[in-house]
Parts: structure tokens; sequence; C-alpha cells
């Protein structure tokens, strides 16, 4: 059994509360715009990190971290793609990466929008975990956490830290 604690678009931004969920996980994973590398090194403090670089990271950030990360937890096959959209509306490489191979999970950020949506054409469940961060149009900070127990995804919780303001 895996807990792992989802969070996207920090843009530059954690804090104590986001700190004390990470370190309540086995694993964070991290749907891109980190923001800069200190957000980074404090959450590989805490827990092992998996992420994938977003549209505002700077070099640095992505040469550590990959545009595209496909990888197992237990036996759930998991893709990650910062601006990957949702079913049926996928970005061009989400599609593209799906169609090659359905995983079992597929994870995006960028939106800036929590969603938790089941895709029945791949047979595949997609999870935006929001904007943990303050820069944005959203308005409430949030995150996700759920548990991976061999083939199964469940428990899953969404965490709203508040306003952004």
């Amino acid at each position: 059994m895996t807990k792992i604690l989802l969070l996207s678009d920090s843009h530059s931004y954690i804090d104590d509360r986001i700190l004390e969920y990470a370190r309540q996980a086995d694993e964070i994973w991290h749907g891109g715009d980190f923001g800069n590398m200190d957000v980074i090194e404090q959450l590989e403090k805490i827990k092992p990190l998996k992420g994938v670089y977003g549209n505002i990271d700077e070099a640095k950030i992505r040469s550590e971290f990959p545009e595209v990360n496909r990888f197992f937890c237990e036996n759930v096959e998991v893709l990650m793609i910062h601006i990957g959209g949702y079913p049926g509306k996928y970005s061009p490489l989400a599609k593209k990466e799906i169609e090659e191979k359905a995983p079992a999970l597929f994870i995006s950020g960028h939106s800036h929008i929590l969603k938790a949506m089941f895709d029945k054409k791949n047979n595949l469940l997609h999870l935006n975990p929001g904007a943990c961060g303050k820069q944005g149009w959203h308005t409430t900070r949030t995150m996700m956490r759920f548990v991976i127990d061999g083939e199964e995804i469940k428990d899953l919780e969404i965490i709203e830290l508040g306003p952004k303001s």
C-alpha cells in the first residue's frame, strides 16, 4: 500500500500545511509548474518526489524532470503530463501517449481546476489536483491524496488549503 500526495502548480509557493501533508505520504507527485528549485528541495527532503516540468519551469527544473513521466506505482501504470487536458479534451501530446498505451491513471496539472474523472473510452482514471500555489485564477488552493494498493486506486481525498490570498 502506497500513500500518495498529489499536487501541482505551486508556482514557487510552499507552506507548512503542504509540508505537513507531504510528511503523511509515502510518495509526493507533482504535476508541474514547480516555479523554483526551493519547492523541489523542500519536498525532496521529506519523501520521494516524482513529477513533470510545467510551462513556467526553468531549464534547471526541466533538466531534472521530464515532460512526460510514465511509471508504475505498485501494479498501477501512471502517466503524468503537465498540459494534458482531460477526457474528451486531451492535449495532442496526452492523446498520443494514451493512444499508444493507455495507463490506469493519467495525471495532469496546468488548468488550476481540480478534477477527478473516469475516462470510459480509455479505461483510465484522470486526476488533476488543481493548484496549491497562490498564482493563477483559482480561488481555493487544492491538492489530492489517495492510496494505491496493488492494482487498486482508492481513498481519494480532496484537500482544500484555503484561499490563495
